[in-house]
């Protein structure tokens, strides 16, 4: 069984100047999102959703009302941070509508 390989700490800040908004904090990739309403944060949640099962790469989130907070690790990785969590980062990135 393939298990990913955690990434250095200077991966994770080189993948982190192309992510705008997002820090590493507690061995995830975080970042919150705040919307206009609930239907719209809804709306970005489901995108993500339909996203991260294509990439068979599930996020930890909450949400409440307007915010949704994401943070992305690898359970099969110890809960470190891997190219698996860049990508959907990436892939977050390119759903949100958010400046």
């Amino acid at each position: 069984m393939f298990m990913p390989t955690p990434l250095k700490p200077a991966r994770i800040e080189t993948a982190l100047r192309r992510l705008p908004g997002w820090k590493f904090q507690r061995n995830a990739l975080a970042k919150s999102f705040t919307f206009g309403g609930f239907a719209e944060a809804l709306s970005f949640m489901l995108r993500v959703g339909f996203a991260a099962e294509a990439m068979n790469h599930h996020p930890e989130w909450t949400n409440v009302y307007n915010r949704v907070a994401i943070r992305l690790n690898t359970h099969d990785a110890d809960g470190k941070v891997t190219a698996k969590d860049v990508a959907l980062a990436r892939r977050i990135e390119e759903i949100s509508w958010l400046e």
